[in-house]
Order: C-alpha cells, then sequence, then structure tokens
C-alpha cells in the first residue's frame, strides 16, 4: 500500500501544479493514517518497544 501511495505520488507530483491537485493531499492523508495506525498497533502488541 505504501509503495502504491509513493508511486502515485511521484506521478502526481512530476507535472506542474501536482501539489495542488486534491488526490496528492488525499494520499499524503491516507499514508499518514496509515502509518500513524501501524505504529500505535505495534506499540501495544510489541512488548519489547513499550
Amino acid at each position: 500500500m505504501a509503495r502504491l501511495t509513493l508511486s502515485a505520488l511521484g506521478r502526481a507530483t512530476e507535472v506542474p501544479g501536482g501539489w495542488s491537485q486534491p488526490e496528492v493531499h488525499l494520499a499524503l492523508l491516507v499514508s499518514g493514517l496509515s502509518v500513524l495506525t501501524q505504529g500505535i498497533w505495534l506499540l501495544n502488541h510489541d512488548p519489547d518497544l513499550a
């Protein structure tokens, strides 16, 4: 999922004004939330990290 998001971001930002597209904002939001939820899961389930 992360590779797909990064690939889509890379293609979208190659065009001028790509960062202003709503799809780019959505992709950044989704990838950020994915990292956050995975981090929370790891903290709750891996005793070595706590």
